[in-house]
């Protein structure tokens, strides 16, 4: 009789265990409204990013590492960014090749 009660407090305290791991990894079920496409929790500015701005940047970590959408978003944006930037320096290169060529 007593090696039963021990199974059986031995079980409960196993089934206990694993149901609080549970409800600690997978919640308690809520979901949060989905973001619309193309939008992403991660802020960089509209311009002008500067290195710190960069170096500040932070992914939500999912469970095999980070969201691919917030990553591809923040890429996006940098590349953008420099685009401009080298367009604008190309832009500048030109306007003094051509005035040292006009002198």
């Amino acid at each position: 009789m007593t090696t039963a009660l021990i199974y059986l407090v031995v079980m409960i305290a196993v089934a206990a265990v694993v149901f609080l791991l549970a409800s600690a990894v997978f919640g308690r079920g809520e979901e949060l409204a989905p973001l619309p496409p193309g939008a992403s929790p991660t802020r960089l500015p509209p311009e002008d990013v500067t290195g710190d701005d960069v170096r500040a940047l932070r992914f939500q970590q999912a469970v095999r590492g980070y969201r691919m959408s917030e990553v591809d978003w923040a890429l996006e944006h940098l590349a953008g960014e420099v685009d401009q930037l080298r367009g604008r320096i190309a832009e500048l290169e030109q306007e003094i090749a051509t005035r040292t060529s006009a002198e």
